[in-house]
């Protein structure tokens, strides 16, 4: 899908209004991670370089179109001060006559970051006349934020109607690593996808089984496709009302062909605890109140086998409830074999969603992939073959 970059683009003495992502993780009122800051850094210095006006709009949390001081994107404009090492303005409202003129103040290189845009009611219902005056700031829209791309607000979707839309540096990276993944991927590409539902990714699964040549199934959502086929799961997590649509997957993936692999070996427990006892058994001899909580080293050994055939490799979600020890060693043993698979050359491999970021960066490999995904939502939603209304205005 082709789309326009900052390439080339003179924002020299121009207004550039960057819509960035800065819904980070706070607790006790510190932020407890800088990551999406971070990747937003480069789109800044860039754009700041080329003596453009920076103008950083971003939500955070829900306060539902009411001003919450606890929500303030204040704390967020120093943050990202100090990981550029240079002043970062701020200003306390998104619209009206405060940011008019805070912007008015701007010299090129400048950068201002404006207030919480859902403190304004107008921003969740992409209303077009609060699109319209947060388009009045600046001359030109750059949407940095992929990982609000799939809500069409006033921020991420009205405005770049409004003014010329270009993708920042972070949106780049991460539409050209999708569509190595998926949209364009050198084959044979697998997909993994763990996690506790199958109910939650349904459309997901379904639009995998017709792009990949490998789907491997993993977390809980393995217990119900085990427990459709007529295995006995004891009281492990899996859904009963499920197994038609878990069957309707299987036979949607053999007509597609797809191969689905799901584990032959388990982990098992009688009590979900750190360190608790447990036992390694076949997927056809669970004990009746044993509880699957990870994958077994058989299936992890198939996995790390399987992937010297592979070319792409696209991770959703972990093996086993990794939380708790001793039930991280599958997602832990297969990302250190993934990641050196990529460090190789011999596959590129990309990852997404809150857990798998948590996992890899619990297994310490984080930054070993080919590329990981910040976004939660709408790299769940792109990876079900959606359209994302913040992507679609920067289509060249």
């Amino acid at each position: 899908m082709p789309f326009r970059t900052i390439d080339n683009l003179d924002v020299a003495g121009k207004r550039v209004l960057l819509r960035a992502d800065l819904n980070v993780p706070v607790r006790d009122g510190k932020i407890s991670d800088l990551t999406r800051i971070e990747r937003l850094s480069p789109t800044i210095r860039e754009l700041s370089g080329k003596g453009a006006k920076v103008i950083v709009c971003s939500h955070f949390d829900r306060p539902k179109g009411k001003r919450v001081p606890e929500m303030s994107l204040a704390p967020m404009a120093a943050a990202l001060g100090e990981v550029l090492g240079r002043r970062v303005r701020f200003i306390e409202d998104c619209t009206g006559p405060a940011a008019e003129q805070a912007v008015e103040l701007l010299a090129p290189g400048d950068v201002l970051v404006l207030e919480n845009t859902r403190f304004h009611a107008g921003e969740e219902k992409n209303d077009p006349a609060f699109a319209a005056d947060l388009a009045k700031l600046a001359d030109i829209f750059v949407n940095d934020a992929f990982s609000a791309a799939h809500r069409a607000h006033a921020s991420t979707e009205g405005v770049a109607h409004l003014l010329p839309a270009y993708a920042g540096r972070l949106m780049q990276a991460e539409l050209e690593a999708l569509d190595a993944a998926l949209g364009n991927p050198v084959r044979p590409v697998a997909a993994i996808v763990g996690g506790a539902k199958v109910s939650t990714k349904l459309e997901l699964l379904g639009n995998l089984v017709t792009k990949v040549d490998v789907l491997i199934i993993g977390g809980a959502m393995a217990n119900t496709f085990l427990s459709a086929e007529g295995k006995n799961v004891g009281k492990s997590l899996q859904e009963a009302e499920m197994h038609a649509m878990a069957l309707e997957i299987l036979g949607k993936a053999k007509a597609a062909g797809c191969r689905i692999v799901l584990p032959t070996d388990a982990v098992v427990a009688t009590e979900f605890k750190a360190n608790p006892p447990t036992q390694t058994v076949s997927v056809d001899a669970v004990p009746a109140d044993g509880m699957i909580l990870d994958i077994g080293p058989a299936s992890t050994a198939a996995l790390i086998a399987l992937l010297p055939t592979l070319k792409t490799l696209v991770w959703n979600g972990p093996l086993g409830a990794f939380e708790t020890p001793p039930f991280d060693t599958a997602t832990i043993a297969l990302a250190h074999a993934v990641a050196a698979a990529t460090q190789t050359g011999a596959l590129r491999s990309v990852a997404g969603g809150g857990d798998t970021v948590s996992a890899l960066r619990h297994a310490g490999v984080l930054e070993k992939l080919s590329y990981v995904s910040s976004a939660g939502g709408a790299f769940l939603e792109w990876l079900e073959g959606k359209t994302l209304p913040g992507v679609v205005p920067l289509q060249a």
